[in-house]
């Protein structure tokens, strides 16, 4: 079938040729003759139809398509060939940067050792744990030569009289195996099912206590005031309606936080002939006293009720001070006692949100607010600390608000009913932990507490591992000496049997003794022996599933610290060493038990808040008319400027020596695990010696250059 040539297409053909002639004229030499004469190959049948013009017809459909085709490929050859260029690229540049922070913290960690000082670990326990880490490293040593030699596959049967090395080590080799399958792993495995049974309990208390805590949400429930204190006194100029409160700010050289705290509690939304302010200075700093004293006069001079009492013998600690405070002659005029810390800054409504709940509910003595920190977000120290503060005021207080009303008193942030103070004998200076000591003799009096989870006052938490261990000693060693204390007084006393084992059972044993207990002989002794003794085993639910799951309930009060899950499970092992000597210490009256050691702060402060609170106090429109308020507006603005002039403190990053050495135990363990191919144990002890290296050198936390 003929067809007519296409004028407009030879046309621009012919255009297209001249341009490139030198391209075509080389595609013509290497053409076959019998394609340009009898129009075969690739266009031979339209080349025969279209007679003259088959040349071209062919030469636009096959060599000059397959050149280009050619060329695609060579571009796509050449773009992937730079494609993985750039990635082998970025893949270099990833393992340089890893590279270099590797060798900046092996440099760091080799500065430390050699010029750093270390703790004063000549403990017990840190003698019993240096003597497990030259068995393991004994062990170690003794198992890869059996593993060099292939006794593990058969063990040795060497002849009793030979005086061969290797013999005389397959003999010992034998009896080791005998020992440790007869003798050493039994106990051992008892030792860890028991442990395990501890550690299932307290994963049923924590989960039963996160359950708690979403049916609270779920229904909504939440402690609602009989009377509210606002608008109706403020129109009519009425301030006799609120009660007298008065608030106590306890301190010892807090040079960095004094401004923040006192400039806080002087803004507090209350009536000024209706509140009195005590700042308890125990500073045995000259300077202290001297800038603490002329903060107070500056208030004073605004019309703010506020005096200074300080102790020259500083006995009994906080609890001592706040016992010297109220013996003065004038308390008996107040109802309520509000407490706060040096570093807490309660918002201007506090005692307007706290004070309310006390009308109508007589046997009330304690309204508990939440802490929210203002650094939180610091380093990964103070994030941990974020995840475990929040899962104790979101779930643990809160819970046992709603359901037993009680809970452990925080120390602070917190409004008391005076005659509840002195109905249970006061402020005892026996234990280092004055405000459990007070919370339990109160419940055991019959008096109801209450915590408000929507009441927030904010604090600072510790960022250098060193105040943050000595903080947990403390928390961890106190309970311990008042459960000694008052086991007797919760036997004898008149409340029912249910509060008893609540006291008892979950509020002692479980959660002050049972968990540091199972968590550091379960994860740092058993779990490391159980490689070199694996007649002895732990389920891997027990190592890996059970705890991710119980750090994951933990996390749930903070959503935003997910990302944070892995490290908070191995910090929180990582500690678990402090809290059981914490814990052994108080319960068996060690001397470090009593050392009571104010924690640091920095000077931290929510600026913004601050500064929030004063463009509400310059809003006409929330300004009230009738009130007397305790503050006034340049006062805020000094407030707000005072927190921009904190200086740190020069001090030094430390070594840990218990800490190292469990490192090297674990870091051991897991060089055995791999001759037993033990996988996810080999995981959980490599990482988990690392979290210990890294603590141990003081790389969690504040670094100071």
């Amino acid at each position: 079938m003929s067809r007519t040539p296409n004028h407009e297409f030879q046309e621009w053909w012919n255009k297209q040729r001249e341009r490139n002639h030198d391209l075509f004229s080389a595609a013509s030499s290497d053409e076959d003759p019998s394609t340009s004469g009898n129009g075969n190959g690739n266009g031979g049948s339209v080349g025969g139809a279209r007679g003259g013009n088959a040349y071209h017809a062919v030469d636009v459909r096959g060599k000059f398509s397959d050149q280009t085709v050619e060329k695609s490929r060579a571009r796509s050859a050449r773009q992937i060939r730079f494609f993985y260029f750039l990635k082998l690229q970025q893949i270099a540049s990833s393992i340089a940067s890893l590279a270099g922070a590797s060798l900046s913290v092996l440099r760091t960690a080799n500065r430390r050792i050699v010029a750093s000082p270390t703790d004063s670990s000549s403990s017990r326990l840190y003698r019993i744990i240096k003597f497990f880490l030259i068995l393991v490293i004994v062990l170690l040593g003794f198992e890869l030569l059996a593993y060099y030699k292939g006794w593990h596959f058969s063990p040795p049967r060497p002849s009793v009289g030979s005086k061969e090395l290797l013999d005389w080590l397959g003999l010992v080799y034998a009896s080791w195996l005998d020992i440790r399958a007869n003798y050493l792993a039994p106990p051992l495995q008892s030792l860890a099912n028991v442990c395990i049974i501890l550690f299932l309990i307290q994963s049923v208390d924590r989960a039963v206590l996160v359950l708690g805590c979403f049916w609270i949400k779920l229904r909504g429930i939440k402690p609602v005031a009989n009377v509210e204190y606002g608008k109706e006194c403020l129109e009519n100029g009425i301030s006799d309606d609120y009660p007298m409160v008065l608030v106590q700010i306890p301190m010892c050289n807090e040079k960095e936080v004094y401004q923040q705290s006192i400039g806080a509690v002087c803004i507090l939304d209350w009536p000024k002939e209706r509140m009195l302010i005590q700042i308890l200075d125990d500073s045995d700093d000259i300077e202290v006293q001297r800038l603490i004293k002329a903060e107070v006069h500056k208030w004073h001079q605004r019309g703010v009720r506020i005096v200074y009492r300080h102790r020259l013998i500083r006995t009994g600690y906080k609890a001592g001070n706040l016992k010297s405070a109220m013996g003065c002659d004038y308390v008996k005029d107040y109802e309520y006692v509000a407490i706060f810390d040096a570093d807490f800054q309660p918002g201007p409504d506090f005692l307007k949100k706290t004070v309310p709940h006390f009308k109508g509910n007589d046997d009330l003595a304690l309204v508990q607010t939440r802490w929210v920190f203002v650094n939180k977000d610091e380093n990964l120290l103070t994030r941990l600390q974020n995840i475990n503060l929040s899962f104790h005021f979101e779930v643990e207080q809160q819970v046992n608000g709603v359901y037993i009303n009680f809970f452990g008193f925080n120390g602070t942030a917190g409004v008391w009913r005076i005659k509840a103070l002195e109905d249970c004998g006061g402020w005892l200076e026996r234990t280092t932990v004055e405000d459990m000591d007070i919370a339990i003799r109160a419940h055991l009096c019959g008096w109801k507490f209450i915590y408000l989870n929507d009441v927030k006052c904010l604090c600072e938490l510790p960022e250098s591992y060193e105040a943050y261990k000595k903080q947990q000693h403390r928390w961890h060693s106190g309970p311990m000496q008042l459960f000694r204390l008052c086991f007797i007084d919760i036997l004898k006393s008149k409340v029912s049997v249910r509060k008893k084992a609540n006291l008892i059972f979950l509020f002692f044993l479980l959660r002050k003794i049972i968990l540091p207990f199972y968590s550091f002989i379960l994860f740092c002794i058993i779990l490391p022996l159980t490689m070199f003794l694996p007649e002895a085993q732990l389920p891997a639910w027990v190592v890996c599933y059970v705890p991710g799951i119980m750090s994951i309930l933990n996390i749930l009060p903070a959503p935003r610290s997910f990302p944070f899950v892995v490290p908070y499970l191995l910090f929180e092992n990582t500690m678990s060493v402090t809290k059981f000597n914490a814990m052994i210490s108080g319960l068996f009256k060690f001397g470090s038990s009593y050392e009571w050691i104010v924690t640091k702060k920095l000077g931290r402060s929510s600026e913004a808040d601050l500064v929030t609170y004063a463009e509400k106090e310059s809003d006409p429109t929330l300004q009230t008319g009738g009130m007397h308020r305790s503050s006034s507006e340049p006062g805020i603005a000094d407030l707000t400027r005072s927190v921009t002039g904190i200086t740190k403190k020069s001090k030094r990053n430390r070594l840990y020596r218990k800490e190292l050495a469990l490192a090297l135990i674990l870091l051991t363990a897991a060089i055995r695990s791999l001759l037993s191919a033990q996988g996810i144990h080999f995981y959980f002890l490599l990482f988990q010696g690392i979290s210990f290296l890294a603590v141990g050198l003081d790389l969690i936390g504040e670094q100071v250059s």
